[in-house]
């Protein structure tokens, strides 16, 4: 998935007692989805190949990482298969960021920690206006000028996802941003 994204250099390597527990993964050119920015929501219950997804783009630059920190699985287990047909899990091996950062028991730290909060009535982010209070003052328009209401884009549902609300707003940011330096 990493690779998706990256288009070169180190994606995880992997750190053991012996040789073969010894790898490297890297990212190669072909495929990879043009250089959009991206935010990554991770929290307590990302895991294991999503903590080296987030773990690689945050340390090749390609992602924003949002959220709470991940659980911590990083680590390769080897079943050896016993006698008396039982196996005996075996951690070999211990996944490692491209920048050496271990995911073992420490999980990836967001760029930006956002802890999920419930938004009790969306509808209140959509505050009161001057046309909303009684007798306000009216501007004389012949009806084509007034601005139309706009439905909101997300569904409720969508909009109570504080978490993931934060990343649409960075990326709103990133792009005004964007369109400041151009002008």
């Amino acid at each position: 998935m990493s690779d998706k994204f990256i288009t070169e250099g180190l994606i995880v390597y992997t750190k053991g007692r012996e040789d073969d527990a010894q790898m490297e993964f890297s990212a190669l050119r072909g495929g990879t989805e043009p250089d959009y920015p991206m935010v990554v929501l991770i929290n307590g219950g990302s895991a294991s190949a999503s903590e080296i997804v987030a773990g690689a783009l945050q340390d090749q630059g390609r992602a924003v990482i949002m959220g709470t920190q991940s659980f911590g699985k990083g680590s390769v287990q080897t079943i050896i298969p016993l006698s008396d047909e039982s196996g005996l899990r075996l951690t070999t091996a211990k996944y490692y960021t491209p920048n050496g950062t271990s995911i073992q028991a420490r999980g990836i730290v967001p760029d930006i920690e956002v802890i999920q909060s419930e938004v009790k009535n969306v509808s209140d982010m959509n505050h009161f206006r001057e046309k909303d209070l009684k007798n306000h003052f009216n501007t004389e328009t012949n009806g084509d000028d007034a601005p139309q209401e706009e439905e909101p884009l997300l569904d409720e549902e969508t909009r109570k996802d504080f978490q993931l609300m934060r990343a649409l707003d960075l990326l709103k940011g990133w792009t005004i941003f964007q369109s400041l330096k151009a002008a």
